[in-house]
């Protein structure tokens, strides 16, 4: 059902039982999945491909151009999957040439009341983004991170798979897997029991990381390090795939000192 009140493009692929409330912009260039549904006053542009059954509420605006100076009117894209859902205020943007030219979310993720996720972010799935939190352009986040709200993450930060960042918590380094990191310029507090133990791993399983993640820091090279893991146990695999894949110019949240 599409509302005659909304202005949906005429060119736009709109999927089956796609319901459309009043007062929507739909732009020419625009894909909805079957089963979406924009409650009213929604906002969508841009070369955006929205996959099934997300579900868009009040003041959102998604696929809208990058809050990127260097942005020059390029071609850029905006790829979405399924089942997420964007409350009331957020906003994602397009990606830019700088950053591959595509902004990419995955599946299954909240994005609560005023969320911002910047240009050429690479999301994951199972994400909790809470009310009025910023993630700034070229982040990349594993599955299952949960960003408290009123925090901030920099650009190009790299957060793992089960990471849990606090509340009104500045960003500015990266966050190692399963693990919990806050403070105005964050630091890393503990690993993430409550996430591990919902995963399902054993308490012998959540001490051994909490020492292999110890030793990480003692460590004069991680690179080294990791090279002594077994990359046959889950925890392990998580940890050397995500510092094999980070920049390694950028450090890591450690303990406050």
């Amino acid at each position: 059902m599409i509302s005659p009140k909304s202005s949906v493009h005429k060119k736009a692929k709109i999927g089956k039982n796609v319901t459309i409330g009043d007062f929507c912009v739909v732009g020419e260039n625009v894909e909805l999945g079957d089963g979406c549904n924009l409650i009213n006053s929604v906002n969508i542009q841009g070369h955006t491909k929205i996959g099934k059954k997300n579900i868009f509420f009040p003041f959102c605006s998604i696929g809208t151009l990058p809050q990127d100076l260097k942005f020059k009117g390029e071609k850029s894209y905006l790829e979405i999957g399924d089942n997420n859902s964007f409350r009331e205020y957020s906003n994602i943007s397009l990606g830019t040439e700088h950053g591959g030219l595509i902004t990419k979310i995955k599946n299954n993720n909240l994005f609560m009341v005023g969320s911002h996720i910047g240009h050429d972010c690479n999301l994951g799935n199972n994400l909790v983004i809470a009310n009025n939190a910023a993630i700034a352009g070229h982040c990349v986040f594993g599955d299952d991170v949960i960003i408290g709200g009123n925090s901030a993450v920099l650009q190009f930060t790299k957060i793992g798979k089960g990471a849990m960042i606090g509340g009104m918590t500045g960003v500015d380094r990266d966050v190692l897997p399963f693990t919990v990191v806050k403070g105005n310029r964050s630091y890393f507090e503990n690993i993430n029991l409550i996430g591990l133990k919902r995963k399902g791993f054993k308490n012998n399983q959540i001490e051994e990381y909490k020492k292999i993640i110890h030793d990480l820091f003692e460590a004069s090279n991680m690179k080294e390090f990791i090279l002594k893991l077994d990359s046959n146990v889950d925890l392990n695999r998580d940890l050397v795939e995500f510092i094999n894949n980070k920049n390694l110019n950028r450090d890591i949240c450690r303990p406050f000192k």
